[in-house]
């Protein structure tokens, strides 16, 4: 009572492949762009204000180390690797837009 489709128009339609959902065009950009000011952001909260200064010593028998110097704090270090996801996540979005540009003229 109530459904007024036939028992064939039901089994037709439970067959019928579903199409993947599509995602906006605008979402692959604006991600990879806020992804890459969250990276700069965390980057430059994060830098070094210090500069440090060392000099050899001619009298000592060990070579000189440099074992925990760093040029880039660990949290710059993490902003910038954050920045560089968000640069690969746009440059994918630009490759596939290439690529789909490419195909509508090929068609």
């Amino acid at each position: 009572m109530g459904d007024n489709s036939t028992p064939e128009e039901n089994s037709t339609a439970e067959h019928e492949p579903r199409r993947p959902a599509r995602i906006p065009g605008a979402v692959l950009p604006i991600a990879g762009l806020a992804i890459l000011l969250a990276g700069c952001t965390v980057a430059w909260l994060n830098r070094n204000t210090y500069i440090g200064w060392f000099a050899y010593a001619p009298l000592s028998n060990q070579p000189f180390s440099g074992t925990g110097m760093a040029l880039l704090s660990p949290g710059t270090q993490a902003g910038l690797a954050i920045a560089v996801g968000g640069l690969l996540l746009l440059a994918f979005w630009a490759g596939y837009n290439i690529g789909r540009k490419a195909i509508r003229r090929e068609q």
